[in-house]
């Protein structure tokens, strides 16, 4: 496989929740390699800080799959990173929590959402309690930190917050009985996770910062997680969301002159928060709005950001203002071209859909007119001349005229025949499967017993009022990929059909392990069935994956289930 799609399957597989602690072990990474070698203390002694975010970070991605399993072993390697730590007299640094990193801390609070939305209520607060005690247990003796502290009372009370903030959470997207209808916010943040994971980079970057310099910092960075939220927001509303950055750039300058003089501002006006948050929201404007509007919201951000520069300018050791704007020029040009080019992009595969939708369309007359030319036509042409014999010889043979009568009668008859097979060929042979879905599930193993060739492997975890339409789409996209598997990998040994109810969304996924595709397929090929596919996801809203994986092929499709207008 490509490198390329296995980058793009990792970044998938990662998710929201693989982004955002990726993000955390990277500022991790940079603090404590930096701390190893500086002027304080032995040289890479606060290396030996890494084997316990590193570890904690794998109970995080562990815990996805087996949440229960990934707590328990995220509490004992807290306990054990804590021993590490007081018999090497290591320096363990403080970010949210006290001694605690930016990676514990955020593994700590994807662990206890997982338990909460997938472990029984009981089970789940067993194995919280016992990573709160694990944290607990660090906090009190990495350094010894004394129980009546003001940094110890403060823990406490940022602990008990996210701690409260995760099971809410949890108890919010657990899996319930009966798909619930997702929000326009969770459609957002699950359409834009890749984007919400690289602003989180920069962001615990300036948060590490905050804490640092204390209470006065905190309206910079209450700035910065403004201008990450409408980052976000850009993706549906560019012109607004880029017309309220620039409102939070001016704030930023009054915010500014509140900080500390030692904070560290890149380029001496605007936290790196921000910038990447403007690069963003300007990369939307030139994909997403007309060329002028979109040029004048970038002239009023371009603006604000100039008049945010040279206020705090003076404030700091920063560049002169020359080098700043060659440096301002060059981040407008780099966000513009990325803009231009998904632009492009979106143009061209439009009109690649649209070229592959056309010529779906003429294939499917053609082959509808020359059904109609070498069967239909055939009978009634038979027809029209039985009754012109009829009518000539009626009146002088009446018997000949009864004989012609039976014979329009067979000739109709084989007409209608003829036309019901067209109907049905016009249907793709699917006349019952198309609405045969009041019961998904059992539609599923009957398609799949029904299925010639690997043994199908089915998995279903299905609610029972799945709306029809997703439903009947869900079960094409089966019976298309089981088809596909007999045409194009006949020495598959089996085909592992997955379908289940997850965030709302109806989750389905059909692999193979043929290794190689057939050259020449079984029955031929025309080539629309991942067109056909794709276009019926895209009516639903939803998502398609259809290529090859390291052991076969893959189809994978996320079908929403909020009701369709």
């Amino acid at each position: 496989m490509p490198f390329s799609d296995r980058l793009r399957l990792a970044w998938r597989w990662l998710g929201l929740e693989g982004v955002v602690l990726l993000a955390a072990l990277l500022v991790d990474l940079l603090i404590v390699i930096s701390a190893a070698f500086d002027n304080f203390g032995p040289k890479g002694r606060d290396l030996l800080l890494l084997p316990g975010i590193l570890a904690m970070c794998g109970c995080a991605l562990w815990a996805r799959k087996h949440p229960l399993r990934g707590t328990f072993g995220g509490a004992a390697v807290l306990v054990l990173s804590t021993a590490l730590i007081r018999y090497t007299d290591a320096s363990a640094y403080s970010t949210v929590l006290t001694d605690l990193s930016l990676t514990e801390t955020v593994a700590g609070v994807e662990l206890v959402f997982a338990c909460v939305r997938r472990v029984r209520p009981f089970v789940a607060f067993t194995a919280i309690s016992t990573l709160v005690i694990a944290a607990l247990v660090a906090a009190t003796n990495r350094s010894d930190l004394p129980y009546r502290s003001s940094r110890f009372e403060s823990t406490l009370l940022t602990g008990l917050v996210l701690l409260v903030a995760a099971v809410v959470l949890g108890l919010v997207v657990r899996r319930p009985t009966k798909p619930a209808q997702t929000s326009p916010a969770s459609e957002l943040v699950r359409a834009q996770w890749p984007l919400i994971g690289v602003l989180c980079l920069p962001w615990f970057l300036e948060l590490y910062g905050t804490l640092d310099h204390g209470p006065r910092a905190f309206p910079l960075l209450i700035c910065s997680t403004a201008s990450a939220v409408l980052a976000v927001l850009a993706s549906r509303i560019p012109v607004l969301a880029g017309s309220l950055l620039s409102v939070v750039f001016l704030v930023t300058a009054v915010a500014v002159r509140i900080a500390p003089r030692s904070y560290n501002l890149p380029f001496g006006a605007l936290p790196l928060t921000q910038i990447v948050a403007g690069m963003v929201a300007v990369v939307f404007l030139i994909r997403l709005v007309q060329t002028t509007q979109a040029w004048l919201v970038i002239g009023l951000m371009s603006i604000t950001v100039a008049i945010t520069t040279v206020s705090g300018h003076q404030l700091s050791d920063a560049p002169d203002l020359g080098t700043l704007s060659v440096g301002a020029l060059l981040t407008l040009g780099i966000s513009v071209a990325v803009g231009l080019f998904f632009r492009a992009r979106d143009s061209e595969r439009t009109q690649v859909v649209e070229s592959a939708v056309n010529q779906a369309q003429t294939s499917e007359r053609m082959a509808l007119a020359r059904e109609l030319h070498d069967v239909v036509a055939h009978h009634v042409t038979g027809i029209v001349v039985q009754a012109q014999a009829a009518k000539m010889m009626g009146e002088k043979n009446p018997a000949v005229a009864m004989e012609a009568l039976g014979r329009i009668e067979e000739a109709g008859t084989e007409a209608l025949v003829a036309m019901r097979r067209l109907v049905r060929s016009m249907r793709s042979n699917v006349d019952d499967a198309e609405y045969a879905t009041t019961d998904l599930d059992a539609d599923l193993r009957q398609l799949a017993e029904s299925a010639v060739g690997a043994p199908v492997v089915l998995e279903l975890r299905l609610a029972p009022d799945i709306p029809q339409e997703v439903a009947r789409s869900a079960l094409r996209l089966v019976q298309e990929s089981l088809t596909n598997v007999g045409k194009h990998a006949p020495r598959a040994t089996r085909v592992d059909v997955l379908a289940e109810v997850a965030d709302g969304e109806l989750h389905v996924r059909v692999g193979n392990d043929g290794h190689t595709p057939e050259p020449y397929p079984a029955g031929g090929s025309g080539g629309y069935g991942l067109v056909g596919m794709r276009e019926r996801v895209e009516l639903l809203h939803g998502r398609l994956f259809a290529g090859p994986v390291a052991d076969g092929w893959l189809v994978e499709a996320w079908l929403p289930l909020e009701e369709l207008e």
